[in-house]
């Protein structure tokens, strides 16, 4: 990577309670895997905005970062305020349609986001 200043800073969505659901599903992968969801965050914090093969819009104000492990696929929804990617949600992908659920979710922890503004 270049010298040049990150695009994006990035921060893990934090529940009422205080949890943070991304650091703690990232923390539970292999060493591998978290590695390589890593760089591949830190390829959007650094080339914001990008788009297919890492980055896939899914609906207003919601992508995902695609990131294809070793035997799985991991996916990290996220969303972006005043230059800031938050991340929403995590998941490993068993199928080819993002499940319903995982998106759910991730609208969720986005409209809890828009709600402590």
């Amino acid at each position: 990577m270049s010298n040049l200043p990150p695009t994006l800073t990035v921060k893990f969505f934090r529940t009422e309670s205080g949890n943070e659901p991304v650091r703690e599903w990232l923390i539970d992968l292999p060493r591998d895997d978290r590695k390589a969801v890593g760089t591949d965050i830190k390829t959007v914090q650094f080339g914001w905005p990008i788009g297919m093969p890492v980055v896939r819009k899914m609906e207003p104000d919601l992508w995902e970062v695609r990131i294809d492990l070793k035997e799985k696929i991991a996916r990290v929804l996220f969303t972006v305020e005043a230059r800031t990617m938050v991340l929403l949600h995590g998941f490993i992908k068993k199928s080819e349609k993002t499940p319903a659920s995982d998106l759910e979710t991730a609208r969720q922890r986005k409209a809890a986001l828009k709600r402590k503004r």
